[in-house]
């Protein structure tokens, strides 16, 4: 499973990459353990990073969630302790949950997932 962490991989950015392109939100970010890939969680609209997970077949990711160093594993449905990734190994402190700012819809719970 350690083969599927490239812990020299760069974050593709501060934010979900698909949300980013197409001017949407995110609840939370996860980072691909594989090639740095950041999506956003399944409580947000686009849930990103599972599709990433879904196109690409990297397993692993980890929250890109300031303070949070856990790891999630698609296929055996589990978390798990891993190696530190490249920095930044989160968001930026002062970007809001959700985020980004100025994006985030008034109504934005009446459009997550729970």
């Amino acid at each position: 499973m350690t083969s599927d962490i490239d812990t020299n991989a760069a974050p593709s950015g501060a934010g979900c990459a698909e949300c980013d392109a197409d001017g949407g939100f995110w609840v939370h970010l996860r980072r691909c353990a594989a090639c740095g890939h950041v999506g956003c969680c399944d409580t947000s609209p686009g849930q990103h990073a599972t599709a990433h997970f879904r196109e690409s077949g990297h397993r692993l990711i980890q929250s890109f969630e300031p303070g949070e160093e856990w790891y999630w594993d698609y296929v055996d449905e589990s978390t798990f302790e891993g190696p530190e990734l490249a920095e930044p190994t989160s968001h930026p402190a002062d970007q809001p949950v959700p985020g980004p700012a100025g994006r985030v819809p008034a109504n934005w719970q009446d459009l997550i997932h729970t």
